[in-house]
Formats: C-alpha cells, structure tokens, sequence
C-alpha cells in the first residue's frame, strides 16, 4: 500500500518538472513559506505570551488554516487527527473520544482544551463534549497541541495536554464568504461570513453555519438512527486605541442529534434497546482587553460567561459557567521575564433525575480560584534559558492544590535545539465522580456464584472522598532544521501517575419496586497507579516549492496497576493499558499542480484497541481543489476512503451500540466576494 502512496508522488514529482512558468504562484500564502520559514510562526500558549515556535521548551504542534483547508476535515475533532501525540477516535455521528498521551475516552479527562482562550472543558463530567465546540472551519487561523502538561499555566486538569483553538482577528476576515456543499455521510452544509469596519480602528464579523450529517450502523447493520444537524452562529468585534486592544466576541448554537442506547432492565435479556432524541442549545460571549506597554511588559483582562443546555435520555441538564482571568508581564533586570497572573471561575449546573441517573444534590455551584507565576531566565543570550514557576488552584473538592515546573531550553545555534521539563499537574474530580449514581448492567452472577436467584443491577455511585489524580511527568525535547525546506521534531516522555480512578464495591442492599432485585454499589476511588512512556517524531519536508509532506510518528506503552475486578469498566483509567493505540501514523501530501489545481492525500494507520476488540485500521483522505476563476474554488473530499466502514472506538460509562464510521464522499463550493 505505501508503495502505492509512493508511486503516486512519483508521478506527481514527474508531473511537476513539466509544469509551465505560470503555474508557479501558490493558492496559499503558506504554501510560499519555506519551512525554516514556518518554525518562525507565533505561538502562545505555552507561556500565554508570544513565542516562536523553533524556540518553545515544550513538545507543540501547529495546526494552521492551510492544513484544515488542504485536509477536508469538516470539523475540529477531525482536524487535530493531524498533530502527532494526539488520540481521536470517532464513536458516532457526533461523538469523539480524544487525548493527548492515552486515557482517552468519550469524557478523556486529562485534557484542558480552549477556544481563545475559553475553557471548553466540562466539569460535571471531566472532559470536552466535542458536538458542541465547533465554529465556522475556515475562521480558524490555528490549533495550538501541547503534548505534557500545561497546568503551571493553565491550571488543573492540563495533565496529558493542553488544545488551544485560536480564530483569526476581525481584520483578517474582511469581505464576504460563502461555502456550501454535500454528499453521503456529510449529507449538507452550508457557511456564511461577512467582515467589515465600523471605523478604521473597529472591524468586525458576522458568521452563520448549519450542516446535516447522516446516521451510523452498528456491526450487525442496523441503524443506530444517530443524525446530527446543528446551526450556529456568531460574531467577533476588535477595537485599538493606542496601546490598547479590545475584543469582543460570542457564539449561540443548536444540534439536534438522535442516539441509539442500552437501558439495563430488570428482565430477561436484562437490557433494552431506547431511540432518544437530544437537544443541545447554548452560547457564550467573551471580552477581553490588552494594554501592551513595551514587546515585554504588557497586562490583559479576560472574562466570559458560558450557557449550554441539554434536553435529552439519559439526563437533562443545563450549566453555566462564568470565568474572569488577569496576568501581567514584566521584565525584572535584564535576565527575567516574568509572567504572573490571578483567576476566578464559578460553575453551576442543574440535573434532572432519569431512570439511568441522578445527582445528590440535583443543583450545585462550584468556585475555583488561582494564582500563577512564571519566570523565563536568560542564562546565556540565545542560547540557554530557564523557565519556573508554579500554579496554585483552590477547588471546592480537594482543597488547594499545587503545580509547579521547570523547563530548560538549550540553542547551541539557530539549527538545532533540545529542551527537557519536568512537571507536576493534577486532575480534580467531577461532580459527577462527587455526586452522581448511574444504573450500570444487570448481573446475573457474581464472582463465587455463577447464578443468582433474582438480578442484580450494578449502580456506579460518585463519592465525596475522591481525591485528586496526580501526575509527575518527566519530558525532552529535540529539533533541527535540517535546510530551509525540511525540519524534524522529537519529544519523548515518561509520565508517573497517582491516585488515578478505580471503584470499590460498597455494601448490597435490596432494591425497591415490583421486580424483586439487588443494588450492588460499585464506588469511585482513587486505587489506581500508573506510568506512560513513549516518543513522537513530526517531519516536515519541501522537495520543491509545488510539493509538501508532512508526516508523524507516536509511540505510547501504558502500565496500570489497579483493582483486576474493575479493569473492563473504565477505558479512560484502570483500563487504559489496552484502550489506546500503541502506534500511530500520519502522511500527508499537499502538492500544487498549478495555482488553480491542488490534490491533497493524507493516509493515517492506527494500531488496535483491545479493551474493545478493535483492530488496527488503515485509511485514506483526498481533497481535489479547482479554482476556475478567482475568489471561487471547487473541491471534492473523500473520508476513509479504503474500506466501507470500521471502528475507531466506543463510548465509556454512557451504555451504547458500537458504530462503524463510514466511508464518506462529499462535494463543495467556496466563494469569496
């Protein structure tokens, strides 16, 4: 098969040598960048300050607007499929299960993800519902992925990684734009943005989206009738004046989404098949200001309130969440820069009581409060530096909590640079691990009694014991410039982890009603050990100007040490050492036949899951773009493109039907006025 791939470029480098002077201009800027070029591009979210990219003490990669573009992916889950390190999994039409380093999962709760800035991650479950983050594609102008943790800068639960999804500035996105198209699984979709001024100082955008994608089919066939159509829209409004820099900025959203799930019973075959159907709605708006006094001393203000509601089986909720953030940088001497900064976060929600779960209490409020410090130290000019510092985080679960680290970033010259870091991050409970009790499966034997008299029904209950989880990561880092069109990227780590998730059989009691039963209690602890090791490598090569590849590398082993009787009930912990891919690898190829005709590959190869007897898979996406005139581009995306369907994963703790992810072809058209 990669003989294939590789008598394909050959044919295209071919190609290439008989290409005619016109056809040399680029369809995107980037693409007129040389590699050395691209190491230079900004980043932010390793120090929340601007770095380069060649220069940052941390494993990070890049997503920019020319790789969504160019790879056809129809949203951000799809998108960071592309950054090596990174685990993305397809459970449905509208599901994911995503992680950086393992412990993934549906709720994989060692993720802090952002949206400039604003967390997106939940906490009535710890974790990221990825059907509700999503914006207009091409407003994004890049996808920050830490790989490590994060939580000196970011705070608790940056454990594994931090994902900072940054949309472009109100002045990059003038004029109007519309896209629109369809096909098999993405049966529509259609987006619509305009950018304008109200003076020279105030520009803004507007944008509208809406799409409908079909449903999946279980193993056997059947349709698990799990369609998603959702609308959104939005605006972004920036402001400067002087040495200030205003942004204002809000979403509201709408998915209707169908679901296929297994509700325990207390009869024979002690489980029923229910078709639900969710509503999700929400929005949020955020403000921020920067005032920047000099390239290094500077002060920024953010704050946003966050609503989402959920109207669906097996709960109805709604949360809000409100946030405010403060930092400062200043220089002290010649050799410190220093960063320091304060948060406040308040968080409530209201759950309804199901007959698959309920909350003890069904309302509650949480606070969090922050403070952190970072310091980079200049110990040689350009050559050797030192960053420390430390978070404090106040939760309302465990207490204070601290996050130190220290990195060391080494540049014996402008081709080469290794870093190291060692860190301490910290994962605090839900309130779902403090305060929730979900109907788990019916047993019909325990161990020692192969068969029961009458049916005992599992209930995971949360318990306000849980403790933090914790976690000691050891990191390194290399990277070379090998020319001006080709770099490499290595990082390595090992990860020490403590009091990780497990359960803890409580006491049986009989249970109420008609049907005569048993509750077996099944309680969260903190039981489970555990260490990861592992490796990703990130090459970049331009064999000339037309032609770009693009390929990763990750290697993850995960040992866990934990209570055996309760190894298959949580993927995303006791049983991660077999719920994660051991290897992973990613291929791309971008290549310009001219500037109106681009054809992009990307081959991915993900190796098995056997916790859910998942095989490895390997598959294929294509995008064919053809501009006819300016301003106006046609595209055809191929997905998955080598099999009909397979299984990328399954959802945890939420009972449902396995899903294949289907072969998808869709068509598009782009117009920009």
């Amino acid at each position: 098969m990669l003989a294939i791939i590789s008598c394909s470029f050959a044919n295209i480098a071919t190609a290439s040598n008989t290409s005619t002077p016109a056809s040399k201009a680029s369809m995107d800027p980037l693409m007129d960048l040389s590699i050395e070029e691209l190491m230079q591009i900004k980043i932010t979210s390793v120090s929340r300050r601007e770095q380069k990219l060649s220069g940052t003490p941390s494993a990070i990669f890049v997503i920019t607007q020319e790789d969504i573009r160019r790879s056809g992916a129809t949203s951000i889950p799809e998108a960071l499929r592309m950054a090596p390190g990174v685990e993305v999994a397809r459970v449905g039409t509208d599901k994911w299960s995503i992680s950086v380093r393992g412990f993934n999962g549906r709720f994989a709760n060692k993720l802090q993800v952002l949206m400039d800035g604003r967390s997106v991650y939940t906490p009535l479950f710890s974790g990221v519902i990825w059907s509700q983050q999503d914006t207009l594609m091409e407003d994004i102008e890049r996808i920050e992925v830490i790989r490590g943790p994060g939580a000196t800068v970011w705070g608790a639960n940056a454990v594994n990684g931090v994902i900072n999804i940054i949309t472009k500035k109100a002045i990059d996105t003038q004029g109007a734009m519309i896209t629109a198209g369809g096909g098999s699984f993405e049966q529509g979709f259609i987006g619509m943005r305009y950018g304008g001024k109200i003076n020279e100082a105030t520009p803004f955008r507007i944008y509208a989206k809406g799409f409908s994608r079909d449903n999946t089919h279980s193993l056997a066939g059947s349709n698990l009738q799990d369609n998603w159509r959702s609308a959104r829209a939005g605006f972004r409004l920036d402001h400067t004046r002087g040495i200030d820099q205003l942004t204002l900025q809000g979403d509201v959203f709408i998915n209707r989404i169908g679901d296929s799930l297994l509700q325990p019973t207390l009869i024979s075959p002690f489980s029923r098949l229910d078709v639900v159907d969710t509503t999700e709605k929400g929005g949020n708006i955020r403000f921020r200001w920067d005032r920047n006094f000099s390239d290094q001393s500077s002060i920024m203000l953010q704050t946003y309130y966050d609503r989402v509601q959920n109207q669906l089986t097996p709960w109805t909720k709604y949360a809000e969440s409100f946030d405010i953030d403060f930092q400062h940088r200043l220089p002290i001497l010649k050799s410190h820069d220093v960063t320091w900064g304060l948060n406040y976060r308040l968080y409530h929600n209201k759950v309804a009581e199901t007959e698959l779960t309920q909350f003890n209490p069904a309302q509650k409020t949480n606070h969090n409060f922050s403070a952190f410090i970072r310091d980079e130290v200049t110990v040689i000019p350009e050559k050797l530096s030192l960053s420390i510092g430390t978070r404090l985080d106040h939760n309302d679960f465990t207490g204070l909590e601290i996050q130190p680290s220290g990195r060391l970033m080494l540049t014996p010259n402008e081709y080469h640079s290794i870093w190291l870091s060692v860190s301490r991050a910290v994962r605090i409970p839900s309130r779902g691990e403090n305060d929730v009790t979900i109907a788990g499966r019916t047993l019909q034997s325990l161990p020692g009694l192969p068969g029961l008299p009458i049916p005992v029904l599992m209930a995971v209950q949360g318990s306000n014991q849980f403790a933090s989880e914790k976690l000691i990561a050891y990191e390194m880092g290399y990277r070379h410039q090998v020319s001006a069109n080709a770099s490499i990227d290595l990082a390595t780590f090992f990860n020490d982890y403590s009091q990780l998730r497990d359960f803890r059989f409580g006491q049986m009691m009989p249970g109420t009603g008609v049907i005569p039963h048993w509750i077996l209690p099944v309680i969260f602890s903190n039981t489970t050990s555990a260490h990861s090791y592992g490796f990703e490598s990130a090459i970049d090569w331009r064999p000339f100007k037309k032609w770009r590849l693009q390929s990763s590398y990750s290697y993850l082993t995960i040992h866990t040490n934990s209570n055996p009787e309760f190894r298959q009930l949580d993927s995303s912990s006791a049983g991660a050492d077999k719920a994660n891919p051991n290897h992973q690898l990613s291929i791309r190829s971008h290549y310009d036949f001219s500037e109106q005709l681009q054809l992009n590959l990307w081959l991915r190869y993900v190796s098995a899951l056997t916790f859910f007897n998942i095989p490895s898979y390997v598959t294929m996406d294509a995008k064919l773009s053809w501009k006819p005139v300016r301003n106006t581009e046609l595209f055809i995306v191929g997905q998955n493109l080598f099999s009909k369907n397979h299984r990328e994963s399954q959802s945890d703790f939420i009972p449902s039907i396995p899903a294949l992810i289907p072969r998808g072809i869709y068509v598009g058209i782009e117009r920009r006025f």
